[in-house]
């Protein structure tokens, strides 16, 4: 159905470009909030709380926060949102606020293109609305391909250990919307950025952040099928940097992001700072004969480095994958740019833990180590925690969101015991192997196959096919290289399955 909306000057722009603080005046502006998911009933929430017009639309489902809605007394619509509903074009919205799921392409935002109607996200509402409850915190923005929620978290545990109050907050699940509205306040927010979210960020004006540090912890193709293209996708990761006041942190050994931080517009003394594996030249924290340090943050830095841990203490505490490793010396860089003491991070590294399903040892039996990584969604995250491991039983597939596993199978050939192929995706992974490891034993685990409870038993099936396979000394890898939602509700659920039947299989 064709909408059309009568454009009128009502002076929307100029109005919105002074809605920079909570306490500007936001009463009676019409916004639209596009999805209802934990961002977009935050976005719908704290617009309510403004006194804003507030129309939410979001497809079909049975999910309380409409009923929630009702209580907030916010006006919802439930519908098929491939075409614009009538209630849109009635409401004449002045802003639109739209959820990270939404395609750069989906029929409202071309609608909203087409009718000059100003698009945010979540992350730039609460920017501006920052100062609810005094002064604002500072930020420091988290991205990359791989690793962000992990960085998040550890750089949050060394500033909490440095006595700073501190919030781990947006695509980690807290929206920003929430942290910023917490009557008691923080001193700092660590916030995971994705890729969706930072498309929507704009990079000046009264709406770009102005963040305090910032990181990109590696680029590697992904969610090629919401940008469109490897270049868009890398553009919305470089928004990350822009406007940094003190440190911008790329990773040594990808090239791509020390590229986004010499292209970005910072603010004056903005330093950048480098982390890798290797010996760390100045401005640069990295590893010597095992020692984790810091050669960026003190003053003679060209002469000497400081210890902040050790590889051997990594290990014991369950954080010595080179990966995990990286995403350490990314979130210390981070604390150390706020003053945070090398051994204020040392005792904060020794009471970490890793999420579940991030390269998780499940088990051990018969000389074989199960190990859960169902986190790893794409060929970039599964190619970091192959490499952990010298002899591997891959547990691999799912939905490959638009990009290639090829390079991925070929450059990890050569330490596969075997695999099982388990997804939807299927072709390309039984190509890639065929081609590059024809005589290796691969089971493919068909979903048509598994019964009535298909979900339970494609994980039943694939830990006992890899019980085959594994010899003593080998590790079986759940790193699916593709996310999870042909089959499963998320990762985290894919994961869960794998471990229970793991202890199925071994009687515990």
């Amino acid at each position: 159905m064709a909408v059309t909306l009568v454009r009128f000057d009502d002076g929307t722009n100029d109005r919105l470009n002074h809605l920079t603080s909570w306490h500007a005046d936001w009463k009676s502006l019409r916004v639209a909030v596009l999805g209802l998911g934990v961002t977009g009933f935050a976005a719908a929430d704290t617009l309510a709380e403004l006194g804003a017009d507030v129309l939410v639309l979001a497809s079909p489902g049975a999910d309380e926060r409409f009923d929630l809605l009702t209580v907030l007394g916010v006006p919802f619509v439930q519908a098929d949102l491939r075409e614009v509903p009538l209630e849109l074009a009635a409401q004449h919205p002045e802003l639109i606020i739209v959820s990270p799921g939404f395609h750069p392409d989906h029929p409202l935002l071309m609608w909203a293109s087409d009718h000059d109607v100003p698009v945010w996200g979540d992350i730039e509402l609460a920017w501006r609305l920052r100062d609810k409850v005094g002064v604002p915190a500072e930020w420091m923005l988290v991205t990359g391909t791989n690793g962000k929620t992990t960085t998040v978290q550890l750089t949050a545990t060394m500033l909490a250990a440095h006595g700073s109050r501190v919030a781990p907050c947006g695509n980690i699940g807290v929206p920003v919307l929430d942290a910023i509205r917490d009557p008691a306040g923080w001193d700092v927010l660590v916030v995971e950025l994705s890729s969706y979210q930072l498309h929507h960020l704009p990079q000046s004006g009264p709406g770009a952040l102005r963040p305090w540090a910032s990181l990109c912890l590696n680029i590697a193709d992904d969610h090629l099928d919401w940008h469109g293209s490897a270049a868009a996708y890398r553009a919305a990761k470089a928004k990350v940097y822009l406007n940094t006041a003190v440190a911008c942190v790329y990773n040594t050994a990808d090239a791509a992001t020390l590229a986004m931080v010499q292209e970005a517009d910072v603010q004056e003394g903005a330093r950048a700072i480098g982390v890798g594996l290797g010996v760390p030249g100045p401005s640069e924290l990295g590893i010597v004969d095992g020692i984790v340090c810091d050669r960026a943050f003190l003053e003679d830095r060209f002469e000497r480095a400081l210890e902040l841990t050790t590889v051997p203490h990594l290990v014991a505490a369950g954080l010595g994958a080179p990966h995990v490793i990286m995403d350490v010396l990314a979130a210390s860089a981070l604390a150390r740019s706020y003053g945070a003491l090398p051994a204020t991070i040392h005792t904060a590294l020794e009471t970490f833990h890793l999420d579940a399903h991030r390269i998780e040892t499940v088990a051990i039996g018969d000389g074989v180590e199960w190990v859960d990584d169902s986190k790893a969604t794409n060929p970039h995250a599964a190619d970091a925690s192959l490499a952990a491991y010298e002899s591997v039983v891959w547990l691999v597939g799912g939905l490959l969101k638009g990009v290639d596993i090829d390079q991925l199978v070929h450059k990890h050939v050569g330490r596969l015991r075997g695999a099982i192929i388990i997804g939807v995706d299927r072709l390309a992974l039984r190509e890639a192997f065929a081609r590059h490891a024809p005589d290796l034993t691969v089971f493919e685990i068909d979903p048509d196959d598994t019964g009535a409870n298909g979900t339970g038993q494609v994980m039943t099936r694939a830990v006992r096919l890899a019980a085959e396979l594994a010899r003593a000394g080998d590790t079986v890898l759940l790193a699916p290289a593709a996310a999870s939602m042909d089959q499963f509700e998320s990762y985290a659920e894919r994961g869960r399955l794998f471990n229970q039947a793991v202890h199925d299989l071994l009687g515990r």
